[in-house]
């Protein structure tokens, strides 16, 4: 284990610490400054090694966490990323991205503040990148069976990556010009900046994986053609439909989905030029929805230099400690003061969306809100409580409903389930034969951490499949949920 003492000579909770905001909004650099060793090897050697370590549990990719927080204290780097990349592809995404469900479940947090997992994860993959540990992992043979996979975001990396390893020729297909998925174009840089993505490719691409952006199945080849030239198909498209608001005013001008926004701002600062880029630059905006997605949002209005900025959510402001129907080892959902919420804007909750106002040019200019209250369960506006926010430019920010069906629907008859999901069963399989889904597609919106587990398992459902066995992971069921979500 770690420093059998390290949980009680140190029992503060250190994380790396932001840039200044007046620094970091002038330009779209990640916002952390890098963590100092010795701070690092402290918290790492907080983690007990605990008898029954429940961080493994509330991590679908059940990483050994005590395991490379040993390693990490030992100054062992190598070894460390070594079990690190044994449960997880892509620990540099999920460093940064995942909301650590593993913290949530930490024993230590009983009673202290969690180990900072994530924080070493982070620093355990940057290192090892660095230190030109991260090499390409070809096959020793290939089995001559093929296999396509339709998108590259999280989910479709880590099958690619895990089936391209046991020797299978695989090709990844995506719509976009760039490959990543919402990793490139969902993802501010500001919270992960893209050379992660292009260092992650290299590697694949050196494996023997091959890419194929700018390809859309079943407008550019059908998804019956697309299964008759392949072994097997993985579908890992996502959830990418957004959820809508149906209020008065919805059609006006300035009011938008928050990917149409955060999609034209990256490829912005990729250096493409964006005919018409929705800007927030000299406006009233309104963010609804209070996830991860309105944050991201809210960090990149700032950055463009909007008038003002203000996050609606349309229930209560949750708790600041963890609530009691919420016990430890669950992720409880408490208040959380992101970096875009530290530089600036206000936050308003119990505020429902009642109309969007116009202007004579048919332009938003102005929201009308109610406070919520609760009626039979239903939160619905309450009468008396309207009144009117300036808003320029509005963005929906208020998840995700499931995959794109249209094209799949027509040319590859598989059923969706009640929830507007792909259906697969127990081994990510759909009804057509050799046809699998991984991550949000067949799922719904979820966590990155739970895409790449997803992922790998899917690849060792297609492996099983093509080959009659399998020696790749196969980290969680398609029905599973961890203990922390």
């Amino acid at each position: 284990m770690a420093d059998p003492k390290g949980f009680l000579k140190v029992q503060e909770r250190e994380t790396a610490k932001r840039r200044p905001v007046a620094l970091r909004l002038m330009d779209w650099k990640e916002v952390y400054e890098q963590q100092d060793a010795s701070e690092l090897k402290r918290q790492a050697g907080r983690c007990m090694d605990c008898g029954i370590p429940f961080c493994h549990q509330g991590c679908p990719l059940g990483n050994l966490i005590p395991e490379w927080n040993d390693l990490t204290w030992r100054g062992e780097g190598a070894q460390a990323i070594e079990r690190l990349h044994a449960t997880n592809n892509f620990p540099e995404f999920t460093g940064r991205l995942c909301p650590a469900p593993c913290e949530s479940s930490c024993v230590l947090g009983i009673n202290q503040p969690a180990v900072t997992i994530k924080q070493v994860e982070a620093s355990i993959i940057d290192q090892a990148f660095a230190n030109g540990l991260v090499t390409p992992r070809p096959p020793e043979r290939l089995t001559g069976k093929t296999v396509a996979i339709v998108g590259s975001g999280p989910a479709g990396l880590a099958a690619a990556q895990q089936l391209t390893r046991a020797g299978h020729t695989v090709a990844v297909y995506e719509r976009d010009d760039r490959i990543g998925g919402l990793l490139r174009y969902g993802i501010p840089d500001f919270k992960m900046e893209k050379k992660h993505i292009e260092l992650r490719i290299s590697q694949m691409q050196a494996e023997g994986t091959r890419f194929r952006a700018g390809v859309e199945i079943g407008v550019d080849i059908s998804w019956s053609d697309l299964k008759s030239r392949y072994d097997a198909v993985i579908v890992a498209t996502g959830a990418t439909v957004p959820r809508d608001l149906p209020v008065p005013g919805r059609d006006l001008m300035g009011v938008h989905f928050a990917m149409e926004y955060l999609v034209q701002a990256n490829r912005a600062g990729a250096g493409d030029t964006v005919a018409e880029q929705i800007t927030a630059e000299g406006k009233h905006v309104v963010v609804l929805g209070g996830g991860d997605t309105g944050s991201d949002c809210i960090g990149t209005s700032h950055r463009q230099q909007a008038l003002s900025v203000t996050n609606l959510a349309i229930g209560l402001q949750p708790p600041a400690e963890r609530p009691e129907h919420q016990p430890w080892p669950m992720a409880p959902a408490l208040f959380e003061v992101s970096s875009a919420h530290e530089e600036g804007g206000e936050r308003v909750y119990l505020a429902s969306t009642v109309e969007f106002l116009s202007n004579d040019a048919g332009e938003v200019r102005a929201i009308r809100i109610a406070e919520t209250e609760y009626i039979d369960g239903r939160r619905v506006p309450k009468s008396g409580t309207e009144r009117e926010i300036p808003a320029d430019l509005v963005l929906l920010a208020l998840g995700f409903t499931g995959p794109e069906s249209g094209s799949i629907d027509a040319q590859l008859p598989v059923p969706f389930d009640a929830r507007g999901n792909i259906e697969r069963d127990g081994m990510y399989e759909t009804s057509e034969a050799g046809v699998f889904v991984a991550g949000d597609a067949g799922r719904g919106q979820s966590l990155i951490v739970w895409a790449i587990a997803e992922g790998r398992a899917a690849a060792s459902a297609v492996d099983q499949y093509l080959e009659g066995d399998t020696l790749l992971p196969f980290p969680v069921k398609p029905t599973d949920h961890a203990l922390a979500i």
